[in-house]
Formats: structure tokens, C-alpha cells, sequence
């Protein structure tokens, strides 16, 4: 999971670094994409099934937000257990990094 949202970040940054915003949209099994000719990401990752544990069985998929008009972004996930110093539970990477969150990063 840390590695498919480390691999979604570098995506999103790459699309800011081009466009100066973030997408509007980005859908597990699709593109992170502007047009056909500017391709970050070929396929968004899905998340594992079934989930990682019962704290991820209602929050299992990777849920995507921009906000600001294209100037920020959260991306929420859950981890089954934990993983270095991220613990187990929900989890919100933005440009900044990752935080672990107790109900949602919306």
C-alpha cells in the first residue's frame, strides 16, 4: 500500500510540476493523465482485496480529493497493520507527506 501511494504522489507532483494544479480526478484502475501524450501514471493502483483488515473493510479503496481550485490534494487509505512509523488505520497523504487520521481526511 505505502508503495502504490508513494508512486501516486510522485504521479501527482509530476502533473503539478507540468500544469501548476492537480487533477481534478484520479480513479483506481485508470489513468493519472493530461491528454493522450502526457501519461504519469499508466494504471492507478487498486486496493487490495479483501481488505487489509476489519478497520480497512469500510475504507479499503484509495479515495481521491483536490481542492483550492487545484492547489492541494488528499488521497485517504488504510493500512491493515503497521508500517514503519505509520500506524495502522487511516491514513491521508497529501504534498507534504502522509498522517495517520482517525476518522477521514475529508
Amino acid at each position: 500500500r505505502i508503495a502504490d501511494v508513494k508512486q501516486m504522489q510522485t504521479a501527482l507532483e509530476l502533473y503539478f510540476n507540468d500544469w501548476q494544479e492537480y487533477p481534478v480526478d484520479v480513479i483506481s484502475g485508470e489513468q493519472i493523465a493530461s491528454g493522450t501524450d502526457h501519461v504519469y501514471m499508466v494504471t492507478v493502483p487498486t486496493a487490495p482485496t479483501p481488505a487489509d483488515s476489519a478497520t480497512c473493510s469500510t475504507v479499503n479503496d484509495y479515495d481521491y480529493y483536490q481542492f483550492g481550485s487545484g492547489e492541494s490534494y488528499y488521497l485517504q487509505f488504510c493500512l491493515g497493520n503497521s508500517v514503519g512509523t505509520l500506524s495502522a488505520g487511516i491514513q491521508c497523504a497529501f504534498p507534504g507527506g502522509i498522517i495517520a487520521t482517525t476518522t477521514s481526511c475529508f
